[in-house]
């Protein structure tokens, strides 16, 4: 398979935050967030290898500033990284300021998604070739994620995740 480069995949949505998606304090319930970056990181995942995509994990979830009512909230997802049929997927988050509109990013997450055929069994997926300084970090860092995740799930031994082991012990 040819490989694709990460901006393939970009996809970019906007909300804006009703009353309704909102907690007692008036910000954005965080489960609202979990689904808009859902929607947004299986697109980006589904224009990685244009087959049906399952949610497998969310792997991290950041929620580093509230995000109040009334809010843009513009979210940016791109494949960083793709495994046999998996794509490890990163969703960067921001609201917009309301006067000065400069962009802040609020949250950040990586979620899992697996390619999969109309019987639901895994199918290969392109590889991802990145570009950017940031994609490449991002694609680096994938493959110590996924080890980490499988050691944690017992579908991998400590001993077996030499790219993990690298960042502990030196030759």
């Amino acid at each position: 398979m040819k490989p694709k480069n990460p901006s393939e995949s970009l996809t970019i949505m906007t909300e804006m935050v009703l009353p309704n998606d909102t907690n007692n304090l008036k910000n954005l319930f965080g489960g609202q967030l979990l689904s808009w970056m859902d929607r947004c990181a299986a697109i980006a995942a589904h224009r990685h290898c244009r087959r049906i995509v399952v949610t497998a994990s969310v792997n991290h979830v950041s929620f580093q500033h509230p995000i109040p009512e009334g809010s843009i909230v513009t979210l940016e997802a791109k494949v960083s990284r793709s495994f046999y049929s998996s794509m490890e997927v990163f969703v960067d988050v921001y609201i917009e300021e309301k006067v000065g509109g400069e962009r802040i990013k609020a949250n950040e997450a990586i979620y899992t998604f697996v390619a999969v055929d109309q019987l639901g069994n895994p199918i290969q997926v392109p590889p991802v070739e990145p570009v950017t300084e940031l994609e490449k970090k991002r694609y680096e860092g994938a493959l110590r994620r996924r080890q980490l995740a499988l050691i944690l799930s017992g579908k991998m031994k400590p001993e077996e995740a030499t790219e993990l082991k690298a960042l502990f012990v030196k030759d």
